[in-house]
């Protein structure tokens, strides 16, 4: 298994994808307040890495989060997926405002979108990038040391014994991750 073991590794792996930086580079031009790309993108990218996958495993969907408090209404977050698709049209834009997602969780309103990050259900997933300025920056509430070892494991939000718990673990039946990288570690 290939390691990534530092946030310096991970950026230097994401720079280094074409697709991913034009990815970045498309988001960054809407100038989103707080924005960042989540989840998947990065998560499926270290642990094809991981697992030394010749070509990228398909994505569901391209999460882009942002926050905006002011303009928190849904039909903004579809707006801002077609102005993605006016650049990138074959691409599956998922864009949502921070600013509400707290409703979907049933927690207290999340205070930025990194806050918004915190709250995913799995700590490898638990990760934004984006590009500011032309630099790359990585947001990791819960560090990358599970993303980067093949640890699925909820986050605090999401922990046993919580309210939420129920709703990590039929995500990780359902995604069925393991069946894809199957050296993957899955905390149950």
């Amino acid at each position: 298994m290939k390691l990534i073991k530092t946030e310096e590794e991970l950026k230097s792996l994401i720079a280094a994808d074409e697709w991913m930086m034009h990815i970045l580079t498309t988001v960054e031009k809407l100038q989103l307040p707080d924005s960042w790309v989540c989840a998947g993108f990065i998560r499926s990218k270290v642990w094809d890495y991981l697992h030394e996958k010749e070509y990228r495993t398909p994505l569901a969907d391209i999460d882009v989060i942002y926050f905006d408090k002011v303009n928190s209404l849904e039909n903004y977050e579809k707006q801002y997926e077609q102005e993605l698709k006016k650049y990138l049209p074959n691409e599956p834009w998922s864009v949502k405002n921070q600013a509400r997602m707290h409703e979907i969780n049933n927690s207290e309103p999340y205070q930025s979108s990194i806050d918004g990050i915190a709250h995913f259900p799995e700590i490898p997933t638990a990760i934004g990038v984006r590009l500011a300025n032309g630099r790359l920056e990585i947001a990791a509430p819960h560090g990358i040391e599970h993303l980067v070892s093949g640890i699925v494991a909820p986050t605090p939000y999401f922990q046993k014994g919580s309210q939420q718990h129920e709703v990590y673990m039929n995500r990780v039946r359902n995604k069925q991750w393991d069946l894809c990288w199957p050296k993957l570690q899955i905390v149950y």
